[in-house]
C-alpha cells in the first residue's frame, strides 16, 4: 500500500471514529482492515462502533491495542479468569503482546463471548488485550492441536504474509474489469483433478487443485499459459478437502506459489490431515511423493479462514463469499461477485442438497449469480438414490443378517464425511436394538477426522450441533467405537474373532487398510464387503461393486492375488453427493436462477446427461466443457 494510500485511509478511519478514541495505525492485515489504538478499553466500551465502522468502510475491521496499553500478562490472566464465567472451563491462556492478543482456550466458548460479545468487550475494557476464544475439540485430535501450535510458532511471520496479501488485494485495480473468464483444467467429463482458474484483466484465481482416483500421474492442466507460471496467480480458493480436490495444493508451493488459499477452517485442518496421509500411502506404496510436508505446512501457513456467509475480499476486483455445501465438514459452495456489480459466478464444489444426519442441506440463495460451475458427480438419467430411511434400514438388515452368521461386516469408508455419517446410523441402531450392539472398528484416519467433527460443531446440522454442545451427549463418543492402533496383529485378532462392524479407509479402495481387510476377511463367504459411497471408474472398489471377485492386492505381503467369497453388497443413500434429482433442485429452486451452467465433475454421461436435462427444463445455457476450454463471460 502506498503511503498516500495508507495515510488516506487512516485519515477516513479517523473521520468514522468518535474523537475520544485515538487511532495509532491502520493497515490491511489480509482482508482485514487492523485498527491500532491506545485506547483499546474506550472501544470496548461502545459495543456499537466495530460493527458502524465495517458497515461505513465496508471492510472486516479489527481492533487492536497498540504496544504498552495492556494490564502485565499476570495481571490479565487473573482479570480474564475472575471475568470469565466458571462453567466456560478456561483451558489455557497464551498472549501475544506484538500483536496485543490473548488466546483463549476453553470448553464452553460461548460464554467466554458472552451475549453479543458483552463478555469479550469487558477483557478488553479491563485488561487492555484483544481476546481470542477457541474452543478445546470434545475428542482430543491431534491434527487440530498441531495445526494450532504451528500457526501460534508462525504468528510473526503470518503477520509479516498477511500485511502483503492485504496490501495486494486493496491495491487499485490496474485495468477496468469487462470480461471474466474461466479455464477448465481438469474435472471436466471425468471425477477428480478438480482445478479451474477464475480471471479478469487484473486477477487470476485458482479453484482447487486435486488429484484423480485410480489414476496416478494425472495432474490439473498447471502448465498451460493461462496458469503458468503458478507465481502469477493471487490466491486460491479450497472449496473443500477431499483428495480430488486439495491433493495437490501444496504441490503449488513447490513450483513457487507463496500467496493465500481461502477456505474454511475446518477445511484447512482437514486439509492437513489427508494431504499428509497422501504422502504417507505414496511413500509406503514406493510411489514418490509429489510434494514433501514442509510443503503442507507451507499451505497451512498461508490459508485464510473464512466463514459461512463473511463476505470477503480477496483480490482487487473480486469478494468472495463461502456457503455451507452439505458435502463434507467444512464444504463451500463459493459465490464470487466480480468487479464493481460487473458479474456473478458460483463454484458449487461438491454439494447435497437435502439435509442429512451430519449437515443441513447446501445454500443456493445468492444476491446475484450469472453462472455456475456445477458438479455433475450422479448427473446420469437414471442416478437416483435410495431415501435415507430406506438406505439405513437396508444397512441394519446387511448388518444383522452377517451378525447372525457369525460374519464381520467390513465398509470401505471415506475418513471424512461417510465415516461420521455412518457412525451416527450404527450408534442409533443399537441404542433402539434394530441391530444387535457390537463392536465397531475405526481403521485408518477416521477417528481423528472424526475428531476434527468435534472440534467444529458449529458446522454441523442443527441437532447434531445442540447434543455435542448443550446436551453433553457426543453420539462419536459412544463406548462401541474402537479404534484400530495395533497393526497387523490387531486386525487379525479382530477379523478371527467375535461379529463386528469395521469401518475402514479407503472408501474406493485404492489403498490403505482397507486392502489388508480384503486379504483377512474376503476369503470367508460368512462376511460381507458392504460399499456405501461412490466408486469411481478405474478404482478398484468399482471393479469389485461390478462384479470383479479376483482381485490384485497390488503387491502386499502374501498372495499379489485374490479370490473374493465373503458377500458384496451395494447400498446407495449414504453419498455425501446429490443425486440427479437433488441436482436439478438444486440448479432449479436457486436464487437467482444462473443464465449459464458449466456441468463438470461427473463422467462423460453424466454431464452430457445433466447438461441437457437442466437446458430443457430450465432453458439455461448449459455446458458440458473439456478440460482446457475457457469460457469468456458475460
Amino acid at each position: 500500500m502506498s503511503d498516500d494510500t495508507s495515510s488516506t485511509l487512516h485519515e477516513r478511519v479517523e473521520t468514522e471514529v468518535p474523537s475520544h478514541l485515538d487511532v495509532t495505525d491502520v493497515q490491511y492485515e489480509g482482508p482485514d482492515l487492523v485498527i491500532y489504538t491506545e485506547t483499546p478499553r474506550e472501544f470496548a466500551d461502545d459495543g456499537n462502533i466495530l460493527g458502524q465502522l465495517a458497515r461505513s468502510l465496508q471492510k472486516r475491521v479489527t481492533i487492536r491495542p497498540a504496544p504498552g496499553t495492556q494490564s502485565s500478562q499476570s495481571e490479565a490472566d487473573a482479570k480474564i479468569r475472575q471475568i470469565v464465567p466458571d462453567d466456560a472451563e478456561i483451558q489455557s491462556l497464551e498472549f501475544y503482546p506484538t500483536v496485543g492478543e490473548v488466546l483463549i482456550e476453553a470448553e464452553k466458548p460461548g460464554l467466554v463471548i458472552g451475549r453479543r460479545g458483552r463478555t469479550m468487550r469487558e477483557i478488553t475494557r479491563e485488561v487492555g488485550w484483544n481476546p481470542e476464544v477457541i474452543r478445546t475439540p470434545p475428542m482430543e485430535s491431534s491434527t487440530v492441536a498441531n495445526v494450532r501450535s504451528f500457526l501460534t510458532q508462525e504468528r510473526g511471520e503470518r503477520r509479516d504474509f498477511l500485511t502483503d496479501v492485504g496490501e495486494e488485494i486493496h491495491r487499485e485495480p490496474e485495468e477496468e474489469v469487462d470480461w471474466v473468464r474461466i479455464t477448465t483444467l481438469g474435472c471436466c467429463r471425468e471425477v477428480g483433478r478438480a482445478s479451474f482458474l477464475l480471471h479478469t484483466p487484473n486477477t487470476k484465481i485458482l479453484i482447487d487443485c486435486g488429484d484423480k482416483p485410480g489414476a496416478e500421474g494425472e495432474v490439473p492442466y498447471l502448465h498451460v499459459p493461462e496458469a503458468a507460471p503458478l507465481t502469477s496467480i493471487d490466491a486460491v480458493v479450497l472449496t473443500h478437502a477431499h483428495l480430488d480436490h486439495s491433493a495437490l495444493i501444496p504441490l503449488l508451493f513447490k513450483y513457487g506459489y507463496d500467496g493465500p488459499i481461502y477456505t474454511t477452517e475446518p477445511t484447512r485442518d482437514l486439509m492437513g490431515l489427508l494431504t499428509l496421509d497422501y504422502l504417507s500411502v505414496a511413500s509406503k506404496e514406493g510411489r514418490t511423493p509429489p510434494y514433501e510436508s514442509t510443503q503442507v505446512r507451507e499451505a497451512i501457513k498461508r490459508t485464510i479462514p473464512i466463514s459461512y456467509g463473511d463476505v470477503t475480499d480477496i483480490a482487487p476486483d473480486i469478494k468472495l463469499t463461502m456457503h455451507n455445501a452439505g458435502h463434507i465438514l467444512g464444504s463451500a459452495v463459493s459465490h464470487f461477485h466480480i468487479g464493481n456489480g460487473f458479474y456473478n459466478v458460483v463454484f458449487s464444489g461438491d454439494v447435497h442438497y437435502e439435509p442429512t444426519r451430519l449437515f443441513n442441506g447446501a445454500v443456493n440463495d445468492f444476491p446475484r449469480a450469472e453462472a455456475m460451475v456445477m458438479e455433475s458427480t450422479y448427473g446420469r438419467r437414471n442416478d437416483y438414490q435410495t431415501d435415507s430411511e430406506e438406505s439405513e434400514a437396508n444397512v441394519h438388515e446387511i448388518i444383522r443378517e452377517t451378525h447372525e452368521e457369525g460374519g464381520i461386516t467390513v465398509i470401505p469408508a471415506f475418513a471424512v464425511g461417510r465415516s461420521q455419517e455412518l457412525m451416527l446410523v450404527l450408534e442409533e441402531a443399537m441404542a433402539e436394538g434394530k441391530i444387535p450392539t457390537m463392536p465397531v472398528y475405526l481403521d485408518g484416519m477416521i477417528r481423528e477426522a472424526t475428531a476434527i467433527h468435534t472440534a467444529y460443531p458449529e458446522y454441523l446440522r442443527d441437532g447434531l450441533r445442540e447434543r455435542i454442545l448443550h446436551e453433553d451427549e457426543n453420539p462419536f463418543l459412544a463406548e462401541q467405537f474402537a479404534q484400530v492402533d495395533g497393526g497387523g496383529e490387531m486386525r487379525e485378532e479382530i477379523a478371527s474373532g467375535e461379529p463386528c462392524v469395521i469401518l475402514s479407509t479407503s472408501g474406493m479402495v485404492t489403498g490403505g487398510p482397507i486392502m489388508s481387510w480384503l486379504e483377512l476377511l474376503g476369503p470367508d463367504s460368512e462376511n460381507t464387503l458392504l460399499f456405501v459411497g461412490y466408486q469411481a471408474e478405474g478404482t478398484l472398489g468399482r471393479r469389485i461393486q461390478s462384479g470383479r471377485v479376483e482381485v490384485s492386492l497390488g503387491g502386499r505381503r502374501g498372495p499379489d492375488r485374490l479370490t473374493l467369497d465373503c458377500r458384496i453388497e451395494s447400498v446407495s443413500g449414504f453419498s455425501g453427493h446429490a443425486d440427479r434429482e437433488g441436482l436439478e433442485k438444486f440448479a432449479g429452486e436457486m436464487n437467482p436462477r444462473p443464465e449459464t451452467i458449466l456441468c463438470v465433475h461427473g463422467d462423460d454421461r453424466a454431464t452430457d446427461q445433466l447438461s441437457s436435462a437442466l437446458y430443457q427444463k430450465y432453458d439455461v445455457r448449459t455446458h458440458q466443457p473439456r478440460n482446457l476450454e475457457t469460457f469468456r463471460f458475460p
